[in-house]
């Protein structure tokens, strides 16, 4: 297996962390904005303000072409991925040498929610997964099991998106409606 030295890692985030406990001011930022545009049926377009973007569409038994992933899958993949990032500056920090890094989430899910249907008892399902696993694989060198157990489950408190889905962070809707549309 090859391994992964993170030195560079290690000093990036050293001078962030000096810079940050002389002016902790500067911590507190505005993230990158996640613009979409509805590209006609249950097709989205995702874009960043870099001119990256990411496409998703709905399956063909929700009313979607199937030619994107999930709006869901993506909520799976940046859980795992901010994971996965936050274990690797943890273990860049700590000067330990991955041999193996990778993570999945699984979740369970009731389709109810989505379509806005009610349960057996007459209330809404609610639209969120019912539960989220995050599973992680790793090896590195120097650390024993617990040590490495430690070392994620720091990472993983760290890890901002896994952070909001475990403290669900407020969010506001605003809606702006175009003047002068046709219709009504």
């Amino acid at each position: 297996m090859a391994l992964y030295p993170l030195h560079h890692i290690a000093a990036a985030l050293e001078r962030v962390s000096a810079v940050l406990r002389k002016r902790p001011e500067l911590g507190l930022h505005d993230d990158a904005p996640a613009r979409v545009r509805w590209e006609g049926g249950t097709r989205v377009r995702a874009l960043h303000d870099s001119g990256l973007r990411v496409d998703t569409d709905m399956p063909a038994e929700l009313g979607g072409g199937g030619q994107g992933v999930t709006p869901g899958w993506l909520l799976r993949a940046g859980t795992a991925a901010c994971a996965v990032t936050c274990i690797v500056m943890q273990a860049a920090a700590r000067g330990v040498t991955l041999r193996t890094l990778d993570a999945r989430v699984g979740s369970r899910s009731d389709t109810r929610g989505l379509l806005g249907l009610a349960g057996a008892d007459g209330q809404a399902v609610g639209a969120a997964p019912l539960q989220m696993v995050l599973h992680v694989r790793i090896a590195a060198d120097g650390m024993t099991q617990a040590e490495i157990r430690e070392l994620v489950a720091q990472a993983c408190q760290c890890s901002p998106v896994p952070a909001a889905l475990r403290q669900p962070v407020p969010l506001t809707l605003d809606i702006e409606v175009e003047a002068g549309v046709p219709g009504r």
